[in-house]
């Protein structure tokens, strides 16, 4: 059992998680009127990587980065880096909500993904709760029933990246020090994105109006994960994910006041349908967990 103490702590660094995300999403708003999203993505990793040395280097973290596991790395990246830039692009064609509400459907591709890369048992339970977050998908990809538009495929995909994302992430984490990912996270990806924003050869420099926006992606891109993580570290997930989910009413209103746009019943209903899939897998988990 987790005292109280120690689940409003879990709670408060939560908080800074949900306002670190939203923070991001409206930076990642403001930067997109200059740049594209591979800029975006290169400036993002700039100002994290002077972030980790800044921060790793007065305490001797430095000293642990490791290269003997970048091929893991590379494929990692390579699939954050590509679900970033879809999350990027969809944040500013469609409502703030339903990115935030396509992108809760993540852990349910994990639990689908784990048996094929951390060789996990697949489980009833999984398929089940896979069959219901496709379901809140169409839910909230089609409010209007209009069909599913470019932005609505994109954070869905952006889901998918950030799935894998995890899942890499967690053999990772078997043998390198958190530091030595961090590190890698940002100059990769800062490479990635050089390399794709230079293919057409203009690099656009941000603005001296920009560059506090760039410096909130950033810091809330490191913030956000330092935050869920350590939430993760002191509570169970199946206390700590529904937290999680305080994201899409917060960045509902938000949207509303900043971009006036509207709050559907569609998509709070198929979020609400996508937090049953995985609270359904979250409790399986823990419950398989208790017997072990």
């Amino acid at each position: 059992m987790t005292d109280a103490a120690t689940l409003r702590r879990a709670a408060l660094w939560m908080t800074g998680a949900i306002v670190s995300f939203s923070a991001m999403a409206v930076a990642g708003r403001a930067g997109a009127a200059e740049l594209d999203t591979f800029e975006l993505m290169t400036y993002r990793s700039i100002v994290g990587l002077a972030l980790v040395v800044a921060v790793g280097a007065p305490t001797g973290q430095l000293g642990r980065i490791r290269a003997r596991r970048l091929r893991l790395h590379a494929i990692r990246n390579l699939c954050h880096f590509t679900g970033q830039n879809l999350w990027f692009y969809a944040i500013t064609v469609i409502p703030l909500a339903q990115v935030f509400a396509l992108e809760f459907t993540s852990p349910i591709w994990v639990a689908l993904g784990a048996p094929l890369i951390l060789a996990e048992r697949l489980t009833g339970t999984r398929v089940l709760s896979a069959v219901l977050g496709f379901a809140g998908i169409l839910l909230v990809a089609r409010p209007d029933a209009g069909g599913v538009g470019p932005g609505q495929a994109a954070a869905a995909a952006a889901a998918l990246g950030f799935a894998a994302t995890a899942l890499f992430t967690r053999r990772l984490t078997r043998t390198e020090p958190i530091v030595s990912i961090l590190f890698w996270l940002t100059v990769m990806q800062a490479g990635f994105g050089l390399a794709m924003a230079g293919l057409d050869g203009d690099i656009a420099w941000p603005s001296a109006a920009l560059w506090p926006w760039l410096a909130v992606i950033g810091c809330a891109g490191l913030g956000a994960h330092l935050c869920l993580t350590t939430a993760l570290s002191m509570a169970p997930a199946s206390v700590v994910m529904p937290m999680d989910f305080l994201r899409l009413p917060v960045i509902a209103v938000v949207g509303m006041a900043l971009y006036a746009e509207p709050l559907q019943a569609a998509v709070f209903a198929g979020a609400a349908v996508i937090f049953a899939a995985n609270a359904l897998n979250i409790r399986a988990e823990s419950r398989n967990v208790s017997k072990t």
